[in-house]
């Protein structure tokens, strides 16, 4: 297991989530699996949504803890020979480039958050030319050139 730390700003002193690598490479070279982990203190109300009525519910803890927030599962393998098993790059990026977005419209934007939203909207324009060309080849969800 690896552990991802280019999220974190440095010096910032705040309790930071864990990003954990679960997997080895693919046949692509790049990594399928990964767990997002947030630490909670002694005493601490811990929500929990339940994922069938999205209610909350607060657990206290009787010491520290980490949970997982999130198990994030990319495609692994082309979808024409794997069939669809995981997101994708562009979807994580749709969600970023919402949220930017929302934040840009929200009562405090800024340039720094309309910067990011230019290269991660760049970004996934330069990964949709990419399927392009590939489809254009009649080679997109196999694993040739």
């Amino acid at each position: 297991m690896r552990t991802l730390t280019d999220h974190i700003v440095s010096g910032d002193q705040a309790v930071q989530l864990e990003i954990a690598v679960l997997d080895e490479p693919g046949q692509g070279g790049a990594h399928h699996d990964y767990r997002i982990s947030g630490s909670y203190a002694k005493g601490q109300k811990v929500p929990i949504q339940h994922h069938m009525d999205d209610a909350v519910i607060h657990i206290d803890l009787s010491g520290a803890t980490t949970i997982t927030l999130a198990r994030i599962k990319f495609q692994n393998g082309p979808i024409k020979e794997n069939g669809v098993n995981g997101i994708t790059l562009e979807a994580l990026l749709a969600i970023g480039i919402d949220r930017l977005r929302s934040f840009q419209n929200g009562p405090f934007p800024c340039q720094e958050n309309a910067i990011a939203l230019m290269h991660c909207e760049e970004a996934l324009e330069w990964l949709q030319k990419r399927t392009l060309a590939r489809i254009k080849r009649g080679v997109e969800g196999t694993n040739q050139k």
